[in-house]
């Protein structure tokens, strides 16, 4: 027994990767070629992080004539994909070729099950298990690695059935050799024509050089021309297409797309995509651009934050000639240079959404995808809170579909004097909530806001074209300045007595209780205390265990209602009406989404007046 093969390791792979490898194999058997796009475009990412960790670390600048290398051998029936990158450890090889997150098992298996055929291929890339695509073509694969800065080298076997062994081996020089032992039906794939082919169609874009052992020498197999340095007229929508695709490993089509190249004081390339559907990886799970910058075409980071957190969602490159090759994270976040490109850009994306705002339709499929993450710069961005407002839509409690701020203005009542909104958790539960009834009794619209988000920047935009945002909770006084269109049913109580009453029960839940003419069908509602959140604000904090001090709800009274005319006559007989204050207050909290302040209590004050 060789020492090697003394210290042989047996692991199992963890379970969801069989569930994987099983979707892989079998629902993307048809689709088989895109196991070396996969393959490679691995390759490529470890010899961009060896070039990057090489930038702080020279002992690990990649060596002369580095590339990724396909040597197939018919009579044997391999393949093998090297490279010159990074490398990995055991540990390494262990942790990224054994095991991958359940939850995106789950997903892939959810949006392999939905996708057309065309679009089935792109969904490995999405899902971050390109390695195991090459099981579709191979029984058994070996993966050689040597980390870069090390002496040891380790080889990974696997035939995808359940388990993988792991030993000490033998490379010359840092990087990765990924030998896949071909199915008998899959030898075509060990054709130096066949992969020229592959090759062209799915990595063509790649800038590290790619190529083919053939006759004994090594064929350049890629164009690797920087898509984003050609003239537009020069680029088809297929290759635009594509870039895409392999840059984030989406699976749909950008919705839109930018490539400019500016001149001048400040010189740069960019392509840059808007996406057409949500990726896979919520966009909230990281507030930061991941827009990779390019220095001289080279790769340098995706960590440069080109955009601002509210643009996260655009992918895409940036490459300049205007900063050093060894350029340092220190310098990436204090040279003038790349806080110009950074506006230069964002500017330009912000000129892209506007024009493309113009089609309402069209803007609203970016908007359901992107809409919650754009609004954020309305809170934290001051220096394009303007143009960002013009950009944001909402649900209204007037119009179908989405409406934006300005067409809200240009509806406005006269008399009017804010844009008033409630938010919520859901728009249709917000259009039956009794914080709606005077405004509608009024004709004026309400815009209903049901993204977390909108409890925030409303604090931060204030006003737009001049007219002030408020909420519906805090604008009371506004009602009356609007004549309602009918004139309210019913007489009005006098509720001195009873507002006494209820204030003297309810004590300090309550900040005030006063009569309003904002309310229709309802008997009460709750409003926001002076100097406060409003109260959806208030429940997203409580829900996040991060409650602020805040004055108690003004509790509300319809003197038309039939209930509030009878409990008026009581207090005026002089009644105490504990139980009634109590349940007066919960109805409220309940029509405004909230729990009864003791739910318990509630009930039992509500079994007591069903028995009488």
């Amino acid at each position: 027994m060789s020492e090697s093969e003394s210290k042989l390791e047996r692991h199992d792979f963890a379970a969801e990767v069989g569930r994987m490898l099983d979707l892989v194999v079998h629902s993307l058997y048809s689709e088989r070629e895109i196991f070396l796009r996969e393959l490679v475009a691995n390759a490529a990412d470890a010899m961009d992080r060896r070039r990057f960790e090489s930038l702080t670390t020279p002992a690990l600048a990649l060596p002369e004539g580095a590339a990724i290398r396909l040597r197939p051998d018919k009579p044997a029936r391999l393949l093998t994909i090297a490279d010159d990158g990074i490398g990995m450890t055991r540990e390494e090889l262990i942790d990224h070729l054994g095991t991958i997150a359940r939850s995106g098992t789950r997903a892939f298996g959810e949006k392999l099950a939905e996708a057309k055929p065309e679009d089935r291929p792109s969904l490995i890339g999405q899902f971050g298990v390109g390695f195991y695509s090459a099981f579709m073509v191979a029984d058994e694969v070996e993966v050689i690695s040597r980390k870069a800065g090390t002496e040891e080298a380790w080889r990974w076997a696997s035939d995808g059935h359940g388990s993988f062994t792991v030993a000490p081996a033998t490379r010359e020089s840092a990087g990765t050799d990924v030998i896949l032992h071909l199915k008998p039906d899959a030898e075509d794939y060990a054709e130096p024509v066949r992969l020229e082919t592959v090759v062209r169609k799915w990595a063509d874009n790649i800038t590290i050089p790619i190529t083919i052992a053939h006759d004994g020498k090594d064929v350049p197999a890629n164009e690797g021309t920087a898509l984003w340095r050609k003239p537009k007229s020069e680029v088809t929508e297929a290759q635009y297409k594509e870039f895409y695709r392999h840059l984030g490993n989406f699976f749909d089509e950008p919705w839109a797309t930018l490539h400019w190249h500016a001149e001048g004081a400040l010189e740069f390339s960019a392509l840059l995509f808007l996406p057409g559907a949500k990726p896979f990886m919520p966009v909230d799970e990281e507030r930061r651009s991941k827009v990779r910058l390019h220095v001289k075409r080279m790769f340098i980071t995706d960590e440069a934050e080109l955009l601002p957190p509210w643009l996260r969602f655009v992918q895409g490159v940036v490459d300049t000639e205007d900063l050093p090759l060894n350029v340092s994270r220190e310098m990436l976040q204090a040279t003038p240079v790349l806080a110009r490109i950074r506006t230069a850009v964002t500017n330009r994306v912000l000129t892209e959404l506007k024009s493309k705002a113009k089609d309402a339709e069209d803007y609203a499929k970016f908007w359901e995808n992107f809409g919650p993450v754009l609004k954020e710069g309305a809170w934290d961005d001051e220096t394009h809170r303007a143009d960002i407002a013009g950009l944001l839509r909402f649900r209204s409690s007037a119009v179908e579909g989405w409406t934006s701020l300005a067409d809200y203005v240009g509806r406005m009542k006269e008399g009017q004097e804010a844009i008033y909104v409630l938010d919520g958790d859901d728009a249709e539960t917000l259009k039956k909530s009794p914080q709606l009834e005077g405004f509608r009794a009024r004709g004026v619209e309400v815009l209903l806001l049901t993204d977390p988000i909108d409890s925030w920047w409303p604090q931060r935009l204030e006003t737009f074209q001049d007219k002030p945002i408020r909420s519906v909770t805090q604008a009371d006084a506004d009602l009356g300045k609007i004549a309602p269109a009918e004139p309210p049913a019913g007489e009005a109580a006098d509720v001195t007595a009873l507002i006494a009453t209820l204030k003297k029960a309810l004590g300090e839940d309550v900040a005030e209780v006063r009569a309003t003419d904002r309310l229709v069908d309802s008997a009460v509602v709750l409003a926001a205390g002076k100097g406060g959140p409003d109260l959806q604000m208030q429940r997203i904090l409580r829900r996040a265990g991060r409650e602020m001090r805040a004055a108690p709800p003004v509790l509300e009274l319809n003197p038309r209602h039939p209930l509030i005319v009878a409990l008026a006559a009581r207090a005026t007989a002089g009644e105490a009406l504990e139980d009634q204050a109590g349940l007066l207050l919960d109805l409220a909290r309940i029509q405004d989404g909230d729990l009864p302040r003791a739910p318990a209590a509630f009930a039992r004050r509500v079994g007591e007046v069903l028995a009488k």
